[in-house]
Protein backbone atom coordinates (compact mmCIF):
# COMPACT_ATOMS: atom_id res chain seq x y z
CA UNK A 1 0.00 0.00 0.00
CA UNK A 2 1.29 3.46 -0.84
CA UNK A 3 0.21 6.78 0.62
CA UNK A 4 -1.64 7.80 -2.54
CA UNK A 5 -3.90 4.72 -2.47
CA UNK A 6 -4.77 5.10 1.22
CA UNK A 7 -8.19 6.59 1.87
CA UNK A 8 -8.41 6.05 5.62
CA UNK A 9 -5.89 5.68 8.43
CA UNK A 10 -6.74 4.17 11.81
CA UNK A 11 -4.47 4.74 14.81
CA UNK A 12 -4.34 2.34 17.76
CA UNK A 13 -2.86 4.54 20.49
CA UNK A 14 -3.85 7.83 18.87
CA UNK A 15 -3.00 10.07 21.82
CA UNK A 16 0.76 9.56 21.87
CA UNK A 17 2.88 12.56 21.00
CA UNK A 18 4.62 10.77 18.12
CA UNK A 19 1.39 9.30 16.78
CA UNK A 20 -0.33 12.67 16.84
CA UNK A 21 2.17 14.13 14.36
CA UNK A 22 1.27 11.37 11.89
CA UNK A 23 -2.44 11.98 12.48
CA UNK A 24 -1.92 15.62 11.59
CA UNK A 25 0.11 14.64 8.53
CA UNK A 26 -2.62 12.38 7.13
CA UNK A 27 -5.30 14.97 7.93
CA UNK A 28 -3.26 17.49 5.91
CA UNK A 29 -3.46 15.08 2.95
CA UNK A 30 -7.24 14.95 3.21
CA UNK A 31 -7.40 11.37 4.49
CA UNK A 32 -10.12 10.11 6.81
CA UNK A 33 -8.43 9.63 10.20
CA UNK A 34 -9.81 7.78 13.20
CA UNK A 35 -8.45 5.88 16.17
CA UNK A 36 -8.49 4.65 19.74
CA UNK A 37 -6.72 5.81 22.87
CA UNK A 38 -7.11 4.71 26.46
CA UNK A 39 -8.01 8.12 27.90
CA UNK A 40 -8.88 11.57 26.53
CA UNK A 41 -6.31 14.33 26.93
CA UNK A 42 -5.68 17.89 25.86
CA UNK A 43 -3.83 16.50 22.85
CA UNK A 44 -6.64 14.16 21.75
CA UNK A 45 -9.09 17.03 22.19
CA UNK A 46 -6.98 19.09 19.78
CA UNK A 47 -6.83 16.24 17.27
CA UNK A 48 -10.62 15.87 17.34
CA UNK A 49 -10.95 19.61 16.71
CA UNK A 50 -8.59 19.23 13.75
CA UNK A 51 -10.76 16.51 12.19
CA UNK A 52 -9.81 13.14 13.69
CA UNK A 53 -12.44 10.77 15.12
CA UNK A 54 -11.12 9.27 18.37
CA UNK A 55 -12.85 7.00 20.91
CA UNK A 56 -11.66 5.76 24.31
CA UNK A 57 -13.27 2.33 24.69
CA UNK A 58 -11.50 -0.82 23.47
CA UNK A 59 -14.40 -1.89 21.28
CA UNK A 60 -14.28 -3.07 17.66
CA UNK A 61 -17.86 -1.93 17.04
CA UNK A 62 -16.67 1.67 17.45
CA UNK A 63 -14.31 1.44 14.47
CA UNK A 64 -15.91 3.71 11.81
CA UNK A 65 -17.36 2.15 8.65
CA UNK A 66 -14.84 3.87 6.37
CA UNK A 67 -11.96 2.30 8.34
CA UNK A 68 -13.22 -1.27 7.82
CA UNK A 69 -11.95 -1.88 4.27
CA UNK A 70 -8.51 -3.56 4.17
CA UNK A 71 -7.98 -2.34 0.59
CA UNK A 72 -8.15 1.35 1.46
CA UNK A 73 -7.29 1.57 5.17
CA UNK A 74 -3.85 1.63 6.78
CA UNK A 75 -3.65 0.73 10.47
CA UNK A 76 -0.89 2.35 12.53
CA UNK A 77 -0.07 1.30 16.09
CA UNK A 78 2.35 2.30 18.80
CA UNK A 79 4.49 -0.43 20.42
CA UNK A 80 3.15 0.75 23.78
CA UNK A 81 -0.18 -0.94 22.88
CA UNK A 82 -0.25 -4.65 23.83
CA UNK A 83 -0.44 -7.09 20.93
CA UNK A 84 -3.60 -8.65 22.40
CA UNK A 85 -5.47 -5.34 22.17
CA UNK A 86 -8.96 -6.21 20.87
CA UNK A 87 -8.99 -3.71 18.01
CA UNK A 88 -5.47 -4.55 16.92
CA UNK A 89 -6.37 -8.25 16.96
CA UNK A 90 -9.49 -7.57 14.86
CA UNK A 91 -7.54 -5.68 12.20
CA UNK A 92 -4.97 -8.49 12.13
CA UNK A 93 -7.65 -11.14 11.69
CA UNK A 94 -9.29 -9.18 8.86
CA UNK A 95 -6.04 -8.96 6.87
CA UNK A 96 -5.36 -5.22 7.19
CA UNK A 97 -1.91 -3.80 6.57
CA UNK A 98 -0.67 -2.92 10.05
CA UNK A 99 2.43 -0.77 10.59
CA UNK A 100 4.35 0.65 13.50
CA UNK A 101 4.54 4.42 13.64
CA UNK A 102 8.24 4.26 12.74
CA UNK A 103 7.53 2.16 9.63
CA UNK A 104 5.20 4.86 8.36
CA UNK A 105 7.80 7.54 9.10
CA UNK A 106 10.31 5.47 7.17
CA UNK A 107 7.92 5.26 4.23
CA UNK A 108 7.23 9.00 4.27
CA UNK A 109 10.87 10.00 4.57
CA UNK A 110 12.40 7.56 2.09
CA UNK A 111 11.77 10.07 -0.69
CA UNK A 112 13.32 12.96 1.27
CA UNK A 113 16.53 13.74 3.12
CA UNK A 114 15.89 12.70 6.69
CA UNK A 115 17.60 14.73 9.41
CA UNK A 116 17.21 12.43 12.40
CA UNK A 117 18.03 12.99 16.07
CA UNK A 118 18.55 9.86 18.17
CA UNK A 119 19.69 9.36 21.74
CA UNK A 120 18.60 8.46 25.24
CA UNK A 121 17.94 12.11 26.04
CA UNK A 122 18.03 15.52 24.40
CA UNK A 123 16.48 14.36 21.13
CA UNK A 124 13.16 16.19 21.43
CA UNK A 125 14.67 19.59 22.14
CA UNK A 126 17.47 19.12 19.60
CA UNK A 127 15.16 17.99 16.80
CA UNK A 128 12.63 20.74 17.51
CA UNK A 129 15.43 23.30 17.59
CA UNK A 130 16.83 22.01 14.27
CA UNK A 131 13.35 22.09 12.72
CA UNK A 132 12.90 25.72 13.79
CA UNK A 133 16.31 26.70 12.43
CA UNK A 134 15.45 25.23 9.03
CA UNK A 135 11.77 26.26 8.95
CA UNK A 136 12.64 29.95 9.39
CA UNK A 137 15.54 29.73 6.91
CA UNK A 138 15.48 29.68 3.12
CA UNK A 139 15.86 25.88 3.27
CA UNK A 140 12.60 24.98 5.05
CA UNK A 141 11.65 21.48 6.23
CA UNK A 142 8.92 19.04 7.06
CA UNK A 143 9.21 17.84 10.67
CA UNK A 144 7.74 15.06 12.83
CA UNK A 145 8.56 15.99 16.40
CA UNK A 146 8.29 14.28 19.79
CA UNK A 147 7.03 17.39 21.55
CA UNK A 148 4.89 20.45 20.92
CA UNK A 149 6.98 23.32 19.56
CA UNK A 150 6.16 26.51 21.43
CA UNK A 151 7.03 28.51 18.30
CA UNK A 152 4.34 26.79 16.24
CA UNK A 153 1.94 25.16 18.73
CA UNK A 154 2.26 21.78 17.00
CA UNK A 155 4.54 18.79 16.54
CA UNK A 156 4.19 18.74 12.74
CA UNK A 157 5.69 21.16 10.25
CA UNK A 158 5.02 20.83 6.52
CA UNK A 159 6.91 22.05 3.48
CA UNK A 160 5.99 21.33 -0.13
CA UNK A 161 9.36 22.45 -1.45
CA UNK A 162 12.11 21.50 1.03
CA UNK A 163 13.96 18.19 0.48
CA UNK A 164 14.53 17.83 4.24
CA UNK A 165 12.45 16.05 6.87
CA UNK A 166 13.41 16.40 10.55
CA UNK A 167 12.55 13.34 12.65
CA UNK A 168 12.96 12.41 16.28
CA UNK A 169 14.39 8.88 16.02
CA UNK A 170 12.99 6.76 18.86
CA UNK A 171 15.05 3.81 20.09
CA UNK A 172 12.15 2.25 22.04
CA UNK A 173 11.35 -1.18 20.58
CA UNK A 174 14.11 -0.54 17.99
CA UNK A 175 11.71 1.74 16.12
CA UNK A 176 14.50 3.86 14.65
CA UNK A 177 15.71 0.86 12.61
CA UNK A 178 12.91 1.62 10.12
CA UNK A 179 14.43 5.00 9.23
CA UNK A 180 16.82 5.85 6.42
CA UNK A 181 18.56 9.05 7.57
CA UNK A 182 20.53 11.36 5.34
CA UNK A 183 22.13 12.85 8.43
CA UNK A 184 21.75 12.00 12.10
CA UNK A 185 22.75 13.33 15.48
CA UNK A 186 23.30 10.83 18.31
CA UNK A 187 23.04 12.75 21.58
CA UNK A 188 23.56 10.05 24.23
CA UNK A 189 23.55 6.27 24.69
CA UNK A 190 22.97 5.88 28.43
CA UNK A 191 21.17 2.51 28.73
CA UNK A 192 17.37 2.71 28.90
CA UNK A 193 14.37 0.53 28.00
CA UNK A 194 16.07 -2.50 29.50
CA UNK A 195 12.65 -4.19 29.56
CA UNK A 196 13.07 -4.29 25.77
CA UNK A 197 16.84 -4.66 25.35
CA UNK A 198 17.79 -6.66 28.41
CA UNK A 199 21.42 -5.53 28.55
CA UNK A 200 23.55 -2.43 28.06
CA UNK A 201 25.39 -4.24 25.26
CA UNK A 202 22.18 -4.94 23.35
CA UNK A 203 21.16 -1.30 23.72
CA UNK A 204 24.48 -0.09 22.28
CA UNK A 205 24.30 -2.65 19.47
CA UNK A 206 20.90 -1.26 18.50
CA UNK A 207 22.43 2.22 18.14
CA UNK A 208 25.37 0.74 16.22
CA UNK A 209 22.96 -0.84 13.74
CA UNK A 210 21.11 2.47 13.45
CA UNK A 211 24.32 4.19 12.30
CA UNK A 212 24.60 1.70 9.41
CA UNK A 213 21.31 3.06 8.03
CA UNK A 214 22.69 6.53 7.28
CA UNK A 215 22.82 6.99 3.53
CA UNK A 216 26.14 7.42 1.67
CA UNK A 217 26.74 11.10 1.06
CA UNK A 218 25.18 11.91 4.41
CA UNK A 219 26.64 12.49 7.87
CA UNK A 220 26.72 11.25 11.45
CA UNK A 221 27.14 13.87 14.18
CA UNK A 222 27.96 11.98 17.36
CA UNK A 223 28.48 13.31 20.87
CA UNK A 224 32.07 12.98 22.01
CA UNK A 225 32.88 10.28 24.53
CA UNK A 226 29.98 7.90 23.93
CA UNK A 227 30.47 4.17 24.38
CA UNK A 228 28.87 3.71 20.97
CA UNK A 229 31.20 2.52 18.20
CA UNK A 230 29.46 3.61 14.97
CA UNK A 231 29.50 1.43 11.85
CA UNK A 232 28.64 3.84 9.05
CA UNK A 233 28.67 2.99 5.36
CA UNK A 234 31.40 4.21 3.03
CA UNK A 235 30.73 7.78 1.98
CA UNK A 236 29.16 8.84 5.29
CA UNK A 237 31.00 11.71 6.97
CA UNK A 238 31.47 11.37 10.74
CA UNK A 239 31.67 14.44 12.96
CA UNK A 240 31.90 14.83 16.72
CA UNK A 241 30.28 17.48 18.88
CA UNK A 242 29.98 18.55 22.52
CA UNK A 243 29.71 21.70 24.55
CA UNK A 244 33.43 22.45 24.60
CA UNK A 245 35.17 20.09 22.15
CA UNK A 246 34.71 18.35 18.82
CA UNK A 247 34.24 19.25 15.16
CA UNK A 248 31.21 21.28 16.29
CA UNK A 249 31.38 23.00 19.68
CA UNK A 250 30.84 26.27 21.55
CA UNK A 251 33.39 28.82 22.68
CA UNK A 252 33.28 32.07 24.64
CA UNK A 253 30.18 31.01 26.59
CA UNK A 254 28.65 33.86 28.60
CA UNK A 255 26.01 33.05 31.24
CA UNK A 256 24.40 35.82 33.27
CA UNK A 257 21.48 38.19 33.60
CA UNK A 258 19.10 35.44 32.52
CA UNK A 259 20.84 35.03 29.16
CA UNK A 260 23.33 32.66 27.53
CA UNK A 261 25.44 33.75 24.58
CA UNK A 262 28.10 31.73 22.79
CA UNK A 263 30.17 31.40 19.65
CA UNK A 264 29.39 28.37 17.47
CA UNK A 265 32.42 26.68 15.93
CA UNK A 266 32.15 24.37 12.90
CA UNK A 267 34.91 22.88 10.71
CA UNK A 268 34.30 25.49 8.02
CA UNK A 269 32.70 28.46 9.79
CA UNK A 270 32.26 30.32 13.06
CA UNK A 271 29.11 32.12 14.17
CA UNK A 272 29.84 34.66 16.90
CA UNK A 273 27.33 36.02 19.39
CA UNK A 274 24.66 33.30 19.23
CA UNK A 275 22.03 34.01 21.91
CA UNK A 276 19.93 31.11 23.21
CA UNK A 277 16.20 31.72 23.13
CA UNK A 278 15.78 29.24 25.99
CA UNK A 279 18.75 30.10 28.23
CA UNK A 280 19.46 26.91 30.22
CA UNK A 281 22.92 25.43 30.09
CA UNK A 282 21.91 22.04 28.65
CA UNK A 283 20.70 23.92 25.58
CA UNK A 284 24.28 24.90 24.83
CA UNK A 285 24.97 21.30 23.86
CA UNK A 286 21.55 20.76 22.28
CA UNK A 287 22.08 23.96 20.33
CA UNK A 288 25.49 22.90 19.03
CA UNK A 289 23.95 19.69 17.64
CA UNK A 290 20.95 21.49 16.10
CA UNK A 291 23.15 24.16 14.54
CA UNK A 292 25.41 21.45 13.12
CA UNK A 293 22.45 19.78 11.39
CA UNK A 294 21.12 23.08 10.06
CA UNK A 295 24.60 24.07 8.83
CA UNK A 296 25.07 20.79 6.96
CA UNK A 297 21.62 21.24 5.40
CA UNK A 298 22.61 24.64 4.04
CA UNK A 299 21.18 27.25 6.41
CA UNK A 300 23.25 30.43 6.43
CA UNK A 301 25.16 31.71 9.45
CA UNK A 302 22.75 34.62 9.80
CA UNK A 303 19.71 32.34 9.62
CA UNK A 304 21.18 30.06 12.27
CA UNK A 305 21.95 32.98 14.61
CA UNK A 306 18.43 34.40 14.20
CA UNK A 307 16.82 30.98 14.61
CA UNK A 308 18.60 30.23 17.88
CA UNK A 309 17.58 33.58 19.33
CA UNK A 310 13.90 33.14 18.36
CA UNK A 311 13.58 29.50 19.50
CA UNK A 312 10.91 29.42 22.22
CA UNK A 313 11.36 25.83 23.34
CA UNK A 314 9.20 22.73 23.63
CA UNK A 315 6.27 22.13 25.94
CA UNK A 316 7.44 20.20 29.05
CA UNK A 317 11.13 20.73 28.22
CA UNK A 318 12.43 23.38 30.64
CA UNK A 319 8.96 24.85 30.33
CA UNK A 320 8.65 27.83 32.68
CA UNK A 321 5.17 28.11 34.20
CA UNK A 322 6.03 31.13 36.37
CA UNK A 323 9.23 32.97 37.16
CA UNK A 324 10.67 36.01 38.86
CA UNK A 325 14.36 36.93 39.20
CA UNK A 326 14.60 34.70 42.29
CA UNK A 327 11.73 32.20 42.09
CA UNK A 328 10.35 29.87 39.45
CA UNK A 329 8.15 26.89 38.64
CA UNK A 330 9.12 24.86 35.61
CA UNK A 331 8.27 21.50 34.12
CA UNK A 332 10.70 19.14 32.42
CA UNK A 333 10.08 15.75 30.80
CA UNK A 334 13.30 14.27 32.21
CA UNK A 335 12.63 10.68 33.26
CA UNK A 336 16.05 9.01 33.03
CA UNK A 337 18.74 9.49 35.73
CA UNK A 338 21.18 11.16 33.32
CA UNK A 339 18.48 13.57 32.12
CA UNK A 340 17.51 14.39 35.69
CA UNK A 341 21.10 15.16 36.63
CA UNK A 342 21.47 17.51 33.66
CA UNK A 343 18.16 19.17 34.43
CA UNK A 344 18.97 19.80 38.10
CA UNK A 345 22.47 21.07 37.34
CA UNK A 346 21.10 23.45 34.70
CA UNK A 347 18.51 24.91 37.09
CA UNK A 348 21.07 25.20 39.91
CA UNK A 349 23.27 27.19 37.53
CA UNK A 350 20.40 29.44 36.47
CA UNK A 351 19.24 30.08 40.05
CA UNK A 352 22.50 29.86 41.97
CA UNK A 353 22.03 30.19 45.71
CA UNK A 354 18.29 29.50 45.67
CA UNK A 355 16.66 26.48 47.27
CA UNK A 356 15.84 23.95 44.55
CA UNK A 357 12.89 21.60 45.09
CA UNK A 358 12.27 18.70 42.71
CA UNK A 359 8.89 16.97 42.42
CA UNK A 360 9.47 13.70 40.58
CA UNK A 361 7.00 11.12 39.32
CA UNK A 362 8.91 7.95 38.32
CA UNK A 363 7.89 6.59 34.90
CA UNK A 364 7.45 2.80 34.53
CA UNK A 365 7.96 0.07 37.09
CA UNK A 366 10.71 -1.55 35.03
CA UNK A 367 12.71 1.66 34.72
CA UNK A 368 12.37 2.28 38.47
CA UNK A 369 13.47 -1.29 39.20
CA UNK A 370 16.48 -1.02 36.89
CA UNK A 371 17.67 2.46 37.89
CA UNK A 372 16.37 3.33 41.38
CA UNK A 373 19.93 3.74 42.72
CA UNK A 374 20.84 6.08 39.87
CA UNK A 375 17.58 8.03 40.32
CA UNK A 376 18.39 8.55 44.01
CA UNK A 377 21.90 9.77 43.18
CA UNK A 378 20.67 12.27 40.57
CA UNK A 379 17.78 13.55 42.68
CA UNK A 380 20.11 14.02 45.64
CA UNK A 381 21.63 16.98 43.78
CA UNK A 382 18.50 18.94 44.73
CA UNK A 383 17.87 20.59 48.11
CA UNK A 384 14.44 19.02 48.53
CA UNK A 385 12.77 16.05 46.81
CA UNK A 386 9.08 15.21 46.55
CA UNK A 387 8.36 11.72 45.21
CA UNK A 388 4.96 10.55 43.98
CA UNK A 389 3.71 7.10 43.02
CA UNK A 390 5.09 5.51 39.85
CA UNK A 391 3.31 6.36 36.59
CA UNK A 392 2.65 2.91 35.10
CA UNK A 393 2.00 3.85 31.45
CA UNK A 394 1.85 0.49 29.63
CA UNK A 395 2.94 -1.66 32.60
CA UNK A 396 1.37 -3.69 35.39
CA UNK A 397 2.80 -3.22 38.90
CA UNK A 398 5.89 -5.23 39.88
CA UNK A 399 5.86 -6.57 43.47
CA UNK A 400 8.33 -4.70 45.66
CA UNK A 401 8.89 -1.88 43.16
CA UNK A 402 7.71 1.54 44.34
CA UNK A 403 8.97 5.10 44.77
CA UNK A 404 10.19 4.10 48.24
CA UNK A 405 13.17 2.36 46.60
CA UNK A 406 14.39 5.80 45.50
CA UNK A 407 13.22 7.59 48.66
CA UNK A 408 15.24 5.32 50.95
CA UNK A 409 18.49 5.96 49.04
CA UNK A 410 18.35 9.77 48.88
CA UNK A 411 21.37 11.37 50.50
CA UNK A 412 21.31 11.79 54.29
CA UNK A 413 20.00 15.15 55.46
CA UNK A 414 18.03 16.02 52.31
CA UNK A 415 14.47 17.26 52.77
CA UNK A 416 12.27 14.55 51.30
CA UNK A 417 8.59 13.68 51.02
CA UNK A 418 6.46 10.82 49.69
CA UNK A 419 2.94 11.75 48.64
CA UNK A 420 0.23 11.25 46.05
CA UNK A 421 0.42 13.44 42.96
CA UNK A 422 -2.78 15.23 44.02
CA UNK A 423 -1.05 16.37 47.22
CA UNK A 424 2.01 17.99 45.63
CA UNK A 425 0.40 21.42 45.12
CA UNK A 426 -0.62 21.75 48.76
CA UNK A 427 2.76 20.51 49.97
CA UNK A 428 4.85 23.01 47.98
CA UNK A 429 2.45 25.79 48.96
CA UNK A 430 3.09 25.06 52.64
CA UNK A 431 6.85 24.64 52.23
CA UNK A 432 9.38 27.42 51.77
CA UNK A 433 9.51 26.78 48.02
CA UNK A 434 11.76 29.04 45.95
CA UNK A 435 12.55 27.19 42.72
CA UNK A 436 10.47 24.13 41.85
CA UNK A 437 11.08 21.78 38.94
CA UNK A 438 8.45 19.17 38.11
CA UNK A 439 10.14 16.15 36.54
CA UNK A 440 8.87 13.04 34.77
CA UNK A 441 7.15 11.70 31.66
CA UNK A 442 3.83 10.93 33.36
CA UNK A 443 0.89 13.15 34.27
CA UNK A 444 2.28 15.15 37.19
CA UNK A 445 2.68 18.01 34.71
CA UNK A 446 -1.11 18.31 34.68
CA UNK A 447 -0.81 19.99 38.10
CA UNK A 448 1.95 22.40 37.09
CA UNK A 449 -0.29 25.33 36.19
CA UNK A 450 -2.19 25.10 39.51
CA UNK A 451 1.08 24.88 41.45
CA UNK A 452 2.43 27.92 39.61
CA UNK A 453 -0.74 29.92 40.40
CA UNK A 454 -0.53 29.06 44.08
CA UNK A 455 3.13 30.04 44.40
CA UNK A 456 2.65 33.21 42.38
CA UNK A 457 -0.21 34.24 44.67
CA UNK A 458 1.92 33.49 47.70
CA UNK A 459 4.67 35.72 46.29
Amino acid sequence: MNIESIQSVYFVGAGGIGMSALIRYFLSLGKRVAGYDRTPSELTDRLVEEGASIHYEENTSLIPADCRDPQSTLVVYTPAVPQEHAELAWFRAQGFEICKRAQVLGLITRSSKGLCVAGTHGKTTTSTMAAHLLHQSHIGCTAFLGGISKNYGTNLLLSKTSPYTVIEADEFDRSFHWLSPWASVVTATDPDHLDIYGTREAYLESFRHYTTLIRPGGALIIHRGLALQPAVQDGVRVYTYSRDEGDFHAENIRIGGGEITLDFVAPDTRIDGVRLGVPVSINIENGVAAMALAHLAGATDGEIRRGMETFQGVERRFDFKWKTPSKAVLSDYAHHPAEIEQSIRSVHELYAGRKLTVAFQPHLYTRTRDFYREFAKSLSLADEVILTDIYPAREAPIPGVSSELIYDLLRPGIEKHLCRKEEVAGLVERENTEVLIILGAGDLDNYAADIARRLAAKG
